[in-house]
C-alpha cells in the first residue's frame, strides 16, 4: 500500500509512553503516522523505526500547532495523548502553577488541537481519540487539580460528540487507570523512588495495553463509533483500591 493510500494519524506526546506505543501500534495496523512532541530526537528515532514522520510540536503553543496544521494536507485520525499530572498537593495547599499547567495541557491544548485540525478531519470523515483517565470519573485526596482537568477533558469530549453529530467525525475517549510510563516520574518532579512506589506490588497497565485500545477504536467500520473505553489493571478497582502483593507472594 502506498503512503497516499494509508489513513494518516497524528499522535501527540509521541516521544514516550502511551504516545510512542500508540504510534507503533497504529503503524502496524496500516496507518501512516505523524509522531509529534517536543523532544524531536526521540521522535526521529521512533519515526525511523515505524516508517513514520517526526514533527516537533508543543500543543500549548498556538503557533506551533498552526505550523503543524499547515504541514499536513490531510488527516484521518487525531490522537490527543499529550498530558500530565503535576504534584499531589491538597486544595488547601494549592499550587497555582501546577494547576494552570495541567489545565493548559490536559484541556485547552486538546481543544486547540481539535479546533485546528477539525476541517481536515471533517473532510476525511475522520476520528478524534483523546487519552483521558479514570481520574475523569473519580476523585482522591491530593488529586483535585489533576482530576478536575480530566473531568474537564471528559466533558469536552462528550460535548464534542453532540456538536459533531452528523458530521461523520467520530469522537472517542480512552480512559486508562494506573499505567507505568513516565507519568509518575513527571508528577513527582523526577523522584524515582516515589514514582516506583505507585506501582509497587501490583501489575500496572503498559503503554502497549492502552495503544491496543486506541487501535481497536480506530479500526471499526464507518458506522460504528466507540464512545469511550475504560481500562484498568486487574489489580486495581478504583483510584484508591489496589491489590498489592508482598515481595514474598508467589
Amino acid at each position: 500500500m502506498d503512503r497516499e493510500d494509508k489513513p494518516l494519524a497524528l499522535v501527540t506526546g509521541a516521544s514516550s509512553g502511551i504516545g510512542a506505543a500508540t504510534a507503533r501500534a497504529l503503524a502496524a495496523a496500516g496507518f501512516e503516522v505523524v509522531a509529534a512532541a517536543r523532544r524531536l530526537e526521540r521522535l526521529e528515532a521512533l519515526a525511523g523505526e515505524i516508517g513514520g514522520v517526526a514533527h516537533r510540536l508543543d500543543v500549548t503553543d498556538p503557533a506551533s500547532v498552526a505550523r503543524r496544521a499547515d504541514a499536513l494536507p490531510r488527516l484521518d485520525l487525531l490522537v490527543n495523548n499529550a498530558g500530565a499530572a503535576l504534584g499531589l498537593e491538597t486544595v488547601e495547599e494549592l499550587d497555582e502553577e501546577n494547576w494552570r499547567g495541567m489545565f493548559e495541557l490536559n484541556v485547552l491544548a486538546v481543544a486547540r488541537m481539535v479546533r485546528t485540525f477539525l476541517p481536515a478531519l471533517r473532510a476525511a470523515g475522520g476520528q478524534i481519540v483523546s487519552i483521558g483517565s479514570t481520574a475523569g470519573f473519580e476523585t482522591y485526596p491530593g488529586g483535585a487539580g489533576y482530576t478536575a482537568s480530566k473531568h474537564a477533558l471528559r466533558a469536552l469530549t462528550r460535548t464534542l460528540r453532540l456538536e459533531l453529530l452528523g458530521s461523520g467525525v467520530k469522537v472517542t475517549e480512552i480512559a486508562p487507570a494506573l499505567t507505568e510510563t513516565e507519568f509518575s516520574l513527571v508528577r513527582f518532579a523526577g523522584d524515582r523512588e516515589r514514582a516506583d512506589e505507585v506501582y509497587a506490588g501490583m501489575t500496572p497497565l503498559t503503554g502497549e495495553d492502552v495503544a491496543r485500545c486506541v487501535v481497536f477504536a480506530a479500526t471499526q467500520p464507518a458506522h460504528v463509533s466507540i464512545d469511550e473505553v475504560v481500562v484498568r489493571p486487574l489489580d486495581q478497582a478504583d483510584s484508591r483500591t489496589i491489590h498489592r502483593r508482598s515481595p514474598d507472594d508467589s
